[in-house]
């Protein structure tokens, strides 16, 4: 699939090797969804309604979503909640499908909630909570391959190339090309021709899709980790009908992947100039960063509720890790040849550190909450939904330099104009409920993230159905969940400045089987 006006991640590609050295290089863009652009995690109660929490409240889960709902508490309570993902991702590339699949083990909130009333006012309470659990999870495998007589990861080196306007040389000494092109030129992969008299850089691939022929080019995405968080949370009532809270996180981020990139020479032909090429690439993230949730509940009637919550974008302060390798067989023109980044840095890896600000976001929600009804059990239960607006383009890059040089701060900048022009703003709906039966409770659940690209050829989005049951006893409750996951998204193998993109569609079916523990004290 070609994609012909995705024009802002192109005009950035040039700025990225404009400048810098082994202790600066490229974020990418794309990446900035990893800090935004994942289903809200919870327990296994919260999971089951598809995660509207916020107007409902009595949940550990408050503490991430409003914060105003652990005002609901007047106990105290220690939950665990593991889970177990099931991952099936399904990529369309040049129109091949491939299929792959990962199943991993996951985590929701862990900790405790303390609550309490007050003497003097029996309808006044407050609560505070610590609580430990994953955001994100990132371990995943994606693989796509197709036929593509089109274009060539290479022709991305040979456009660096020509518009660095440095030597052949210069560029492979040049510690801020030995990520790319530098591995390129080492192994005669990318050179320099005489074409109509005029003297060109050209990856070899070019020359086969100049004759008609095709490249079977094949992508491989190991990711593993996650966004993990501490948070301190805090919910007050004075009167059982306003509902105050705010909570304190600290996010930790762990996350790596491993790109395996490659392309072969599908003409059958072993005499011209071109074989295959592997490139792999493995980077490293980590860091940690702070944020801030406040919540409003508003209890109008005994069974409604209304919430509102903000929260504040997270600044994180990342350490990225980088390494490369590159081989290839160029059969007659220079036959095999291997390196890597660190044979051209001297053993070193090139790391960057930089702040990453996250997207601010707004959730407004309503509950119905039934009352008692005439039978023995006392049926009771509620309905629950929240609006949630996520400003993706308001993500935002800066240097973590004491005293970032006029380059850093303009490649920062540049690199943030970037995520404006290529994200959007995206509502996210989610709706659930509970039907409680005596000491068993049912759920069910539904949830919709919308698509945070704002070219309308880029489709993405995620839709989540769930259901659980619930048991609860004598101070003792379990919880078991299932969601159903369908993720849509994109994946570039490479960005070329100078022709039409081709791109996987990806959709990604996930199951989370999550379960709660909980005691009451």
């Amino acid at each position: 699939m070609l994609m012909t006006n995705y024009i802002s991640m192109k005009r950035i590609l040039l700025l990225l090797f404009t400048f810098g050295s082994i202790n600066l290089i490229a974020q990418n863009p794309l990446d900035v969804l990893n800090y935004s652009y994942y289903p809200q995690n919870g327990t296994a109660r919260n999971l089951a309604i598809g995660g509207a929490m916020g107007s409902l409240g009595g949940d550990i889960t408050a503490t991430y979503v409003n914060p105003a709902g652990l005002g609901f508490y007047r106990t105290g309570e220690f939950v665990f909640t593991p889970g177990y993902l099931l991952n099936n991702n399904k990529g369309v590339y040049r129109e091949t499908t491939s299929k792959e699949k990962k199943n991993v083990f996951g985590l929701g909130p862990v900790g405790f909630v303390i609550g309490s009333g007050f003497r003097h006012n029996p309808k006044a309470a407050q609560a505070v909570s610590i609580a430990f659990t994953q955001n994100a999870s990132f371990n995943n495998t994606i693989k796509y391959s197709g036929l593509n007589n089109y274009s060539s990861y290479s022709e991305m080196w040979a456009e660096e190339v020509a518009k660095s306007g440095r030597t052949i040389d210069e560029i492979i000494t040049d510690p801020q090309y030995s990520l790319t092109s530098a591995l390129g030129l080492y192994t005669y992969l990318v050179d320099t021709f005489r074409v109509n008299n005029a003297i060109q850089v050209k990856g070899l691939p070019e020359f086969l899709l100049d004759n008609g022929k095709a490249l079977f080019q094949q992508n491989s995405l190991e990711t593993k980790g996650g966004i993990y968080e501490l948070a301190l949370g805090y919910g007050y009532t004075g009167n059982e009908k306003f509902y105050f809270g705010g909570t304190l996180g600290i996010p930790i981020v762990s996350y790596s992947r491993t790109t395996k990139y490659s392309e072969k020479d599908t003409s059958g032909n072993t005499n011209n100039g071109f074989g295959y090429f592997n490139y792999q690439e493995n980077l490293k993230t980590s860091g940690g960063g702070l944020n801030a949730k406040l919540g409003l509940i508003y209890r109008p009637q005994e069974y409604i509720r209304l919430g509102i919550a903000v929260h504040t974008p997270t600044i994180y302060f990342l350490t990225d890790k980088r390494s490369a390798s590159l081989e290839a067989e160029t059969e007659n023109y220079n036959q095999y040849a291997k390196i890597t980044s660190e044979d051209l840095n001297g053993g070193a890896i090139a790391k960057t550190k930089y702040q990453l600000l996250s997207p601010w976001k707004f959730i407004i929600s309503g509950s119905y909450v039934f009352r008692e009804i005439e039978n023995v059990k006392k049926q009771k239960g509620f309905i629950s939904a929240d609006i949630e607006y996520v400003n993706h383009k308001g993500s935002s890059f800066y240097s973590n330099a004491e005293q970032p040089t006029d380059e850093e701060k303009t490649y920062y900048k540049a690199l943030t104009q970037v995520v404006r022009n290529d994200y959007k703003g995206a509502f996210n709906f989610r709706l659930g409920g509970e039907l409680k039966f005596n000491i068993i409770m049912a759920r069910l659940g539904f949830a919709y993230y919308g698509n945070p690209y704002k070219d309308k050829s880029l489709k993405a989005n995620k839709t989540l159905v769930s259901g659980g049951l619930g048991y609860r006893h004598k101070g003792m409750f379990i919880d078991l969940t299932y969601v159903h996951n369908i993720s849509k998204n994109i994946s570039f193998p490479y960005i070329l400045e100078d022709r039409a993109n081709t791109f996987a569609s990806l959709k990604q079916q996930k199951g989370n089987i999550m379960a709660t523990i909980g005691f009451k004290f």
